[in-house]
């Protein structure tokens, strides 16, 4: 597990170091450093997950993922045997596109546990859910409105 805090404690001291040293550059370096503070820290969750995709394109099997735990970061070599690749877009759909998602822990937990039991990444699960959740919002609604049928 890498802690990315001290990374960030790094970046906003050398911008600390940049100011010209008096008092008023000085406030507006630390409340530089304090706004980029959560832009810095998605950065180097991207730079992490750019080198988990260049390591599993170089691996001769399996993959690499990127574990997030809270500010922290785990780069996990999965083998082949326990994932199931997630389905390849069609042409139609333009690629692929990354997406953060914020989540409470226990619904994080909830989503690993049933990609587990169906021996796929918790990524191939979340594309899954999501793509019947928008079938289903689709097929529900024509226009502005709501239609099906109630039971009782």
């Amino acid at each position: 597990m890498v802690e990315t805090a001290p990374f960030v404690d790094a970046i906003r001291g050398d911008l600390s170091a940049a100011s010209a040293g008096d008092e008023s550059s000085t406030a507006v370096v630390e409340r530089l450093g304090r706004s980029l503070e959560s832009s810095l820290q998605l950065r180097l969750f991207d730079v992490m997950g750019q080198a988990a995709l260049e390591l599993s394109e170089q691996m001769p099997t399996g993959h690499v993922e990127v574990r997030l735990a809270g500010r922290d970061v785990q780069l996990v070599h999965v083998s082949d045997a326990s994932h199931v690749d997630p389905p390849q877009p069609s042409d139609e759909d333009g690629g692929t596109a990354r997406l953060t998602l914020r989540m409470p822990e226990r619904l994080k937990t909830r989503v690993e546990e049933a990609a587990g039991r169906e021996g796929i990444s918790t990524n191939a699960w979340l594309v899954r859910a999501i793509g019947a959740g928008l079938d289903r919002s689709t097929k529900r609604r024509v226009g502005s409105r709501v239609t099906g049928f109630a039971q009782s």
